[in-house]
């Protein structure tokens, strides 16, 4: 079987959380108790795709966790309209593997100019998205070779959770974090062969989530697309309802992100609600009892458990890729670093 630059770093995920926690530890404590002294009326993001799946996951931390509204900012508001925003007493997360995008730059340094206290969550050390922020967490993730990030996305949420969990002397969270890299290592050994399967020949699906798992599905959709040429979109759980639920039957494929929350019990009901409409519905949730109920590691915290959905995914996507005739390490028309503008 081959054993692609992807594969390598899904598997690298637990060591980098490790190299995290250890050598950017005092720094993370530092903006978070930075963080708490600034009780920040608004947090903003900036961020484009993976990372931006990232930040989409630390805005429902934030906002279940310390009650603070979190915003994501479109980038060409700096770098094309060249306005500015006033961010007075408000907080700013930058998220990027390369650090390198000149929007995404031009966007933070803006921030930190209108008088955010800004961090950077960025794996490349020293470089321009550093220097445009007041405070940089250097992710540790190690070197990415694969386009598609994925241990770098598992990084910069933890990173930013890790924040997070300072911030509001969050004792329950610190711990789940700690346990975290095992509890990454068992997600490695699950098997979804059975969602591979039903995914080789398709054309089109859905992804789903509430919350936190919302922010799983988006990854995984833009995952899918990348890696497999698959067009997949994510959608609320509750807003697939509103519309899109009409694509639904004839074995039209869902996968259900349901992490133990409470969004739970809902999600594994629409679920099975889909399942009996005649798609192909598989759920990562055991409360689900008529789609297809995937294995999942359970951390004993919602927010580890709503990330550590990724992980067995990460490894299916790429076998799937493969299985597709397709690259999963050098997708069609996509570059390492995305330069925008």
């Amino acid at each position: 079987m081959t054993q692609s630059h992807m594969l390598q770093e899904v598997h690298e995920i637990p060591d980098a959380l490790e190299r995290l926690f250890s050598n950017s530890a005092s720094v993370l404590t530092a903006c978070g108790a930075q963080f708490r002294e600034l009780d920040p009326a608004v947090v903003v993001t900036i961020a484009r795709g993976t990372s931006d799946h990232a930040a989409g996951f630390l805005k429902y931390a934030i906002e279940l966790q310390a009650g603070v509204p979190v915003a994501s900012i479109g980038p060409s508001l700096a770098s094309i309209y060249q306005r500015s925003l006033k961010l007075k007493n408000a907080a700013a997360i930058a998220i990027s593997q390369s650090g390198k995008s000149p929007d995404i730059v031009a966007l933070a340094q803006s921030v930190t100019d209108s008088g955010a206290r800004s961090v950077a969550l960025v794996n490349t050390v020293p470089s321009p998205l550093a220097s445009a922020c007041s405070v940089t967490v250097p992710l540790e993730a190690g070197p990415e070779l694969a386009v598609a990030a994925t241990k770098s996305y598992v990084a910069s949420v933890v990173a930013g959770l890790a924040i997070l969990a300072e911030w509001t002397q969050d004792e329950a969270l610190k711990a789940a974090l700690s346990k975290l890299p095992d509890h990454c290592r068992k997600a490695l050994d699950l098997d979804w062969g059975g969602l591979t399967s039903h995914l080789e020949e398709a054309q089109s699906l859905y992804f789903l989530g509430r919350g936190p798992s919302l922010a799983v599905a988006a990854e995984a959709a833009l995952k899918c697309k990348e890696t497999c040429e698959l067009h997949g979109e994510a959608y609320s759980s509750a807003e697939v309802l509103h519309g899109p639920v009409s694509l639904v039957g004839g074995g039209f494929p869902v996968l259900v992100f349901a992490a133990a929350d409470a969004a739970e019990a809902s999600a594994a009901g629409i679920a099975d609600k889909l399942a009996e409409k005649g798609g192909t519905v598989f759920s990562t949730s055991p409360l689900s009892s008529v789609a297809n109920v995937l294995p999942t590691v359970r951390t004993g915290h919602p927010l580890t458990d709503a990330l550590i959905q990724i992980v067995p995914y990460y490894k299916m996507v790429e076998r799937l890729s493969f299985l597709r005739n397709l690259n999963p390490d050098a997708p069609a028309a996509l570059q390492k670093v995305t330069e925008t503008l």
